[in-house]
């Protein structure tokens, strides 16, 4: 069996990192233009570079996304964008649009093309038609089935890689070319600038009857009509991998490195898992899927991967997320005695429990035993976002170790 890559989002510097040490094989990032999730904090060139510098010494890919729908003004400025980007050394740029892929070929044809979701592809004939114009890889769009990703796999030149999203959000249209948030919001989702409506609670107003609003319901159940479920295919792996699928990518630009680190790590294990002994996966099922439900969800789904979903598959009374867990913080800076440096995320304060989570699997239960702000001051809590303190557990970290505590803990 081959060995599929693990492919994780990162957001910024922080998430990126995250993602490699907790079992990425390679990450995708967005830069500070032609990249479809705007309002992510994204990479400026100089985080790029360190970014793909820290991946890169431990053997991990990285990969931009510049996957727009160009109008004229941007064709030009993609190849000036290109001509910076090629100097810091991506394994890949994820594009949807011919023009950018143009741009990107003519300016870098050093460095690989992945074909982005966004360009909607759903046969063998369009994988083909990317191959012949030198793509790497095609991104299969969401609505396919497995039965189909197999097909694709044997009609496909065996040198084109196949990329399948496996878990998180999915969205109401089309492999996400949607026009809702341009029409709703003067904001276009093809430009980066989603406002995501599909999360949004609808009602109804009559013509003759201004300012009179009627809830819209699809069923009892409530008014949700377009909030989907998120995709989890942790149960599913053999099935993927036996499909032929060559990278595995999680969805995720727009969260933090809890969401990264949990993912990533379940993913990892699972995958490896299987590829070890597919009796060991199959008795192991149960923590996997514990894990992943400790991520931020919206509850799962498998998508279309067996079959078109139905009404059960919206969520149909909230939009919110279920959050098990807060993320505190990253061990960094770890010294002998057990102390370690950390930025705060969200508030904690001595003599909470919280949890360690190590990239083995472990998670520590351990106490906050001391913290100190950064003139050497103990204090009993952390307050502000970003504040930088030297703290003390119960339980010796290592480098990269993830804080986090359960939503229902005081503090």
């Amino acid at each position: 069996m081959k060995r599929p890559e693990l492919l994780c989002p990162a957001k910024g510097i922080d998430e990126l990192k995250t993602a490699v040490v907790y079992g990425a094989d390679a990450v995708y990032i967005g830069g500070e233009a032609f990249s479809l999730r705007a309002k992510a904090k994204n990479f400026t060139n100089e985080e790029m570079a360190d970014g793909i510098r820290f991946a890169h010494e431990r053997g991990v890919k990285v990969y931009v996304t510049a996957n727009i729908l160009a109008h004229n003004s941007d064709i030009e400025e993609a190849r000036r964008y290109f001509n910076e980007l090629k100097h810091l050394g991506p394994d890949a740029f994820i594009i949807s649009d011919p023009g950018i892929f143009r741009a990107a070929k003519q300016v870098c044809p050093e460095i690989d093309i992945h074909i982005s979701t966004q360009a909607n592809n759903t046969n063998y004939g369009t994988f083909c038609f990317w191959s012949d114009l030198g793509a790497a890889r095609v991104v299969a769009a969401r609505e396919l089935s497995i039965k189909e990703l197999e097909d694709i796999r044997k009609r496909i030149p065996s040198s084109m890689e196949i990329e399948c999203f496996v878990h998180g959000a999915m969205c109401i249209s089309y492999s996400g070319r949607c026009l809702l948030s341009n029409v709703l919001a003067g904001r276009d989702a093809n430009r980066g600038e989603c406002t995501h409506p599909c999360r949004w609670k609808y009602v109804l107003e009559e013509e003759t009857r201004p300012g009179e609003y009627f809830p819209v319901f699809e069923n009892e159940r409530g008014t949700y009509i377009m909030n989907s479920r998120d995709l989890c295919m942790i149960e599913h792996i053999p099935e993927l991998i036996g499909a032929g699928i060559d990278s595995l990518k999680i969805e995720g630009r727009m969260k933090n490195a809890l969401y990264v680190a949990c993912v990533a790590r379940t993913y990892r294990i699972a995958i490896d898992d299987y590829l070890e002994s597919p009796e060991k996966y199959k008795d192991r099922l149960e923590w996997y899927k514990e894990e992943i439900g400790k991520c931020t969800t919206r509850t799962f789904t498998t998508g279309f991967y067996f079959g078109k979903p139905g009404a059960d598959e919206q969520i149909y009374d909230s939009s919110t997320y279920v959050t098990e867990y807060v993320y505190l913080g990253r061990a960094e800076s770890v010294s002998k005695d057990g102390s370690f440096s950390l930025s705060q995320k969200n508030k904690f304060s001595v003599g909470e429990d919280i949890e360690l989570m190590k990239k083995n699997g472990d998670n520590i239960q351990c106490t906050v035993e001391s913290i100190t702000d950064e003139s050497g001051d103990s204090i009993e809590s952390v307050p502000h976002p970003g504040q930088r303190v030297r703290v003390r557990l119960s339980a010796f970290p290592e480098e990269q170790d993830i804080l986090r505590r359960r939503t229902n803990t005081e503090g």
